[in-house]
């Protein structure tokens, strides 16, 4: 870990997403020391992921919005920020000290301040079948897409709802990939509960965006509405894809490839571990931290900025970067933030406008959340949905007690894969809420470390005495 410049900086921050540019790239130019950390190869997190390394040259195919991302590299590279990537964070402290691991190696660094900006995830999408081979998630199949050139070229379908199910499935067919099937899980009535919140949006570029996408695939692919039931089958591989409408028709296609998708969600593990508090959103149905205006958690100098802080897409994501990191270095005392904070949060407010009416209209339905039967909850332990409600039948009360009966939470994952759906499904059992049943105690390490990286530490901060308690 001797690449490091230093052992102390002003400003950390964690995932190189479009938050953690903007974040990186303002407070370095500011004159802070600053050090930006992701786990990736390359910078641009999922929404430019492969923008300094894709093979794809013609610009068409991922779109105007994928390359506008080098704007905003040009302006981190300038900055002075340091960078490393291939860096993971297992640990933050609410002294502010951070565990990175790199190369094999463990190192400590201490910040005066801390952006979290460890972006969102696609929200679990436990149907019957979802763990055979064949069944994969849309973003998965973008991360192929952008890093590698690969898109289908076998029968196959692609399910749920959302901008990005729309937005893959036109690069796909762009790039000369195929799908024979879109299955769409948006619940009938959910564009009339939206309506309401619809002149926000259509005063955005996201409207004519949206249609643009909207027509380009239906142009060229047989869509399915209102969709209410999906199950993968096959023996040992996806062989056949199942579905009924809301009309009770029943349908099912022969397939090699099912890509599901039903929106995205803040990712929470990293911060959730620094003991901020989180609430639970009741419209955008996930976890979000408890932040003031400027992002700050209720961790002193820890902030969380991006789609980490709630789903808001890439405009919001910058904006959201710079107004932590503005208001980061405005609480250091660093001199001449006030007008760049100010014209920050205006970006921000002006971002924000008509997300109320996405998150209306792409509300997933509750049997694509909370599932039944025999379906796999935790895919680490294969735990499933009929072994929880068990487990609430004589006596779990919430996630952190299920996993001394049934181990969920505990595999690779940390439970990023199944938290929501054990969180909705264990209150449903019991007829509660989710606040009421909550979430899993996060501790370090939030990602896989080897004792040896431990044992290597020339130091014992409380990072890593919180891991060996």
């Amino acid at each position: 870990m001797s690449v490091l410049r230093s052992d102390n900086y002003d400003l950390v921050v964690v995932g190189a997403g479009p938050a953690g540019i903007a974040a990186a790239a303002a407070a370095a130019k500011a004159g802070a020391t600053t050090l930006l950390l992701d786990e990736n190869a390359g910078p641009g997190g999922q929404v430019w992921r492969g923008l300094t390394s894709t093979p794809l040259t013609n610009r068409d195919m991922l779109g105007k919005d994928f390359w506008d991302g080098q704007l905003e590299l040009e302006k981190l590279r300038s900055s002075g920020a340091e960078v490393l990537q291939r860096a993971t964070v297992w640990s933050i402290d609410p002294s502010l000290q951070v565990g990175i691991s790199h190369g094999g190696a463990s190192r400590i660094v201490q910040a005066r301040r801390i952006v979290i900006a460890t972006g969102a995830m696609e929200r679990p999408f436990p149907i019957p079948g979802w763990t055979l081979p064949g069944v994969m998630t849309a973003g998965a199949a973008q991360t192929m897409l952008k890093s590698s050139g690969l898109v289908p070229s076998e029968p196959t379908v692609i399910a749920g709802q959302g901008p990005l199910l729309w937005l893959l499935a036109g690069q796909i067919l762009r790039m000369g990939g195929r799908i024979d099937v879109m299955l769409d899980t948006t619940p009938k009535g959910a564009f009339a509960a939206a309506l309401p919140k619809a002149f926000g949006f259509l005063t955005t570029p996201y409207f004519r965006k949206g249609l643009k996408m909207l027509r380009e695939v239906r142009s060229k692919v047989r869509i399915i509405k209102h969709v209410t039931r999906i199950e993968a089958q096959g023996d040992g591989q996806l062989e056949r894809v199942v579905w009924e409408t809301a009309g009770g028709k029943r349908g099912e296609m022969a397939s090699r490839l099912l890509l599901l998708h039903q929106g995205v969600v803040p990712n929470v593990n990293l911060a959730m571990s620094t003991g901020a508090a989180h609430d639970w959103d009741g419209l955008q149905l996930c976890w979000r931290p408890r932040l003031d205006d400027d992002g700050q958690t209720t961790v002193p100098g820890i902030y969380v900025a991006g789609d980490g802080a709630g789903i808001g897409g890439v405009g919001v994501a910058l904006a959201r970067g710079r107004v932590a990191a503005r208001a980061a270095l405005t609480s250091l005392g660093k001199s001449g933030q006030d007008a760049d904070l100010s014209a920050a949060r205006a970006e921000l407010a002006k971002a924000n406008r008509g997300r109320e009416f996405l998150d209306l209209l792409y509300k997933p339905a509750e049997q694509f959340r909370i599932p039944e039967g025999d379906t796999i909850v935790c895919r680490c332990e294969e735990v499933r949905a009929s072994d929880i409600r068990s487990a609430v039948d004589i006596g779990a009360s919430g996630p952190n007690q299920l996993k001394a009966y049934l181990r969920t939470g505990m595999g690779p994952c940390q439970g990023r894969l199944c938290g929501l759906t054990v969180t909705e499904l264990m209150a449903k059992a019991r007829g509660t809420t989710p606040e009421q049943i909550g979430y899993y105690r996060l501790r370090a390490p939030v990602k896989p470390l080897t004792l040896s990286e431990l044992a290597d530490l020339p130091m014992e901060p409380e990072a890593v005495k919180a891991v060996v308690r």
